[in-house]
């Protein structure tokens, strides 16, 4: 909550995701935090790609009508994507036991969209980052353990690449924070348009931050990943 005579944050961040929070705070930047309710149903035949800019532009320009004066909004969406199938959040523990099941021994995509708002000027600014994922065989009672923790409900696919006692990923291809839910290089890359830059070295503290070799960083530019393009 800010107080009289704070100086309001150039950012406003429309989730309540931790993870999103935590990853932002990696830039260096000073943010508030406005999350937005919104339909996240996905309309019929919609590809995964259409649906996560979809939602991402509706949270930015939804949390644009509570923003201050100048502020940019930053909003964005993560789905698991088994082809053409959108896996959003289980509704349940067979949802989740469903989605695991269906998901394990094999690879498929996890999609994050990236929207930029300034409500002032009516400016948006998008990008769709897209890594592709390889799970481990894990086994029926890991899936019943890791349900049991919890930790799958409130993520898309129903689970977290970083859960160190499920680890169920055996690999990816791309953008590790995407995964996660919000690619950092992407945002550094969309808030340029706006004149906004990051005050740490965001390629250094993803790295570190996230403790995962990142496979798009080596084929970086000028020693950052911001412009790095694997869609």
């Amino acid at each position: 909550m800010l107080e009289s005579g704070d100086m309001i944050p150039t950012i406003l961040l429309a989730s309540n995701s931790p993870r999103r929070r935590q990853l932002l705070t990696l830039t260096g930047w000073t943010f508030s935090v406005q999350p937005v309710d919104i339909d996240e149903h996905p309309l019929v035949g919609e590809p995964p790609q259409d649906y996560v800019l979809r939602l991402a532009d509706s949270k930015a320009r939804a949390a644009g009508r509570l923003a201050q004066p100048g502020q940019v909004v930053l909003a964005a969406d993560t789905t698991v994507a088994d082809g053409s199938h959108i896996l959003g959040k289980p509704s349940d523990a067979d949802d989740a036991r469903a989605m695991l099941g269906a998901l394990r021994g094999r690879d498929h995509w996890v999609y994050t969209a990236i929207a930029a708002y300034l409500p002032a000027a009516d400016k948006l600014v998008t990008d769709l980052c897209a890594t592709r994922v390889w799970m481990r065989a894990y086994n029926d009672a890991e899936i019943d353990a890791y349900i049991a923790s919890g930790d799958p409900f409130d993520k898309a696919g129903a689970y977290a690449i970083q859960n160190e006692s499920f680890h169920p990923v055996e690999r990816i291809d791309g953008c590790y924070a995407c995964v996660v839910g919000l690619a950092i290089c992407r945002v550094v890359h969309i808030l340029g348009a706006f004149d906004i830059a990051p005050p740490n070295d965001v390629t250094s503290g993803c790295l570190s931050g996230l403790g995962d070799a990142c496979s798009v960083f080596p084929e970086g530019f000028g020693g950052q990943c911001s412009a790095a393009r694997k869609d």
